[in-house]
């Protein structure tokens, strides 16, 4: 999954270098959503893994 936002933010500046602002932001706004989507499914693993090796020492 963040291997899809580099790939956007990439496009994102050969956009912008070639004066394609609109392509640019729309590249940017969808890596910037990407990238929290996958920061939050990030966080629910890591707090379930946790909660789970919790269960597992009492």
């Amino acid at each position: 999954m963040l291997s899809l936002v580099i790939t956007l933010l990439i496009i994102a500046l050969i956009a912008g270098v070639l004066g394609f602002g609109g392509i640019a932001g729309a590249a940017v706004g969808i890596a910037k959503i990407i990238f929290f989507v996958a920061l939050v499914l990030f966080l629910i693993s890591l707090a379930a893994g946790g909660f789970r090796g919790f269960g597992r020492r009492l």
